[in-house]
């Protein structure tokens, strides 16, 4: 997300102004029967004249904190993950929600959407799990090459974790911002509360990049979601959004992640370009946010500190020079979600005041094959924690449509 808004004079990129951050309910405790899949497209845009933004929440803390450790080659990576849930009695339906990617990556993207759901269910037992990305949030950030199919492995591998568990139903919630192929790798140490047994229960909801991966790795057969909802999708990166990836290109974007690396220029370049208050505010206000106000102070603080962890450069390194942009073209975009045309729902979740380039990669699923519902809300690139409500409304509506729940 968050390199966006980025001036740079290195490479003859002169001044860079990504547009892209581009990673970047309700279920019943009675049983879930799933209807006959019929996929329609459909086209909705919504008048929300007065959303309730993040800023108008009271926070909602963790049930419980803990973390996950992910083996993947000669790494071993302590993944953060949180759990939301109200004391209710009687069987648990569990939602995975993970944040987009960027700099500034953090499970408390999701948090208010969590609330949401949490409080809409009523009579339901609902719990929540948000996960950070590994290298992102609060998880250990090694030195290693992150790129598309890292990112996908460690996708599928945690929700194949979470399958493999013995549990009650289960929904994921993606919000991230790359993607890759994949070599399933496998590591467990610290086991998770069982979320799942039957894989084909599963609903995923994915932001931003998270959304393009999720459709890929669908595609590809690695995950068998039930639903797939996909909430500003986007798959290139700051620079290659702005700047394209010919040869020429490409190589000064290898120039400049090398740079990004290295020990002592990396980490001054880092702080200069991304780590300080004033490039995050300047970001949110510009693009990531549609209402400047929302960016306050205190809010621009907790994310500057994300920026500060050891390690925290090397996963946005690879972000803004596009190693984590799981297609390499707008047509490659859209043969993923027509992939997926007849098999399972699939909806689109646009902004109203997405960046130009970003908002014309989501309106070109509007008629896509493959898509069964396009629908358009308030927000720019972070619409789940600038709006939580208005998200979790539109995921609960598609839900509603798709699913009809038994007493």
């Amino acid at each position: 997300m968050a390199m966006a808004s980025f001036a740079i004079s290195i490479f003859s990129l002169a001044t860079v102004a990504p547009t892209c951050k581009n990673y970047r309910p309700f279920l019943s405790q009675t049983t879930y029967s799933f209807k006959a899949i019929s996929i329609r497209a459909s086209s909705t845009s919504l008048d929300y004249s007065t959303p309730s933004s993040v800023n108008e929440q009271k926070a909602l803390k963790p049930t419980k904190t803990n973390y996950w450790e992910w083996k993947f080659k000669d790494n071993v990576i302590d993944v953060y993950y949180e759990e939301h849930e109200h004391e209710r009695t009687g069987p648990q339906k569990n939602i995975l929600m993970i944040p987009t990617i960027s700099d500034v990556s953090t499970v408390e993207e999701w948090r208010g959407v969590a609330k949401d759901i949490l409080e809409r269910s009523g009579k339901l037992n609902l719990r929540a799990t948000i996960v950070d990305w590994p290298g992102l949030g609060f998880s250990s950030r090694p030195k290693m090459d992150y790129d598309a199919d890292v990112m996908e492995n460690f996708v599928v591998d945690f929700i194949n974790e979470i399958s493999s568990s013995v549990g009650g139903s289960f929904v994921i919630i993606f919000l991230v911002s790359m993607c890759g192929t994949l070599g399933l790798n496998m590591g467990t140490s610290t086991k998770m509360k069982s979320l799942s047994s039957i894989e084909n229960d599963l609903l995923v909801f994915g932001g931003g990049h998270a959304a393009t991966i999720v459709v890929r790795a669908a595609k590809k057969g690695l995950v068998k979601p039930k639903a797939i909802a996909a909430v500003a999708p986007t798959w290139a990166g700051p620079l290659p959004i702005v700047f394209g990836r010919d040869s020429s290109m490409q190589t000064r974007y290898g120039l400049l992640r090398g740079i990004l690396r290295t020990p002592g220029a990396g980490w001054m370049m880092y702080n200069m370009l991304v780590s300080n208050e004033g490039a995050i505010q300047s970001q949110y206000k510009s693009h990531v946010y549609a209402n400047p106000q929302n960016v306050t102070p205190a809010f621009v603080q907790s994310r500057y500190k994300l920026t500060t962890e050891k390690g925290s450069r090397y996963v946005p390194a690879a972000f803004l020079t596009g190693l984590l942009d799981p297609v390499n073209s707008r047509d490659e975009f859209l043969e993923l979600f027509s992939g997926l045309e007849g098999k399972i729902p699939i909806l689109v979740v646009s902004t109203e005041g997405s960046p130009k380039r970003s908002k014309a990669e989501m309106e070109a699923l509007r008629e896509a094959r493959g898509v069964s519902k396009f629908v358009k809300v308030a927000g720019a690139l972070l619409p789940h924690e600038e709006y939580p409500s208005m998200v979790a409304e539109e995921l609960y509506k598609f839900l509603q449509e798709n699913f009809e729940v038994n007493a």
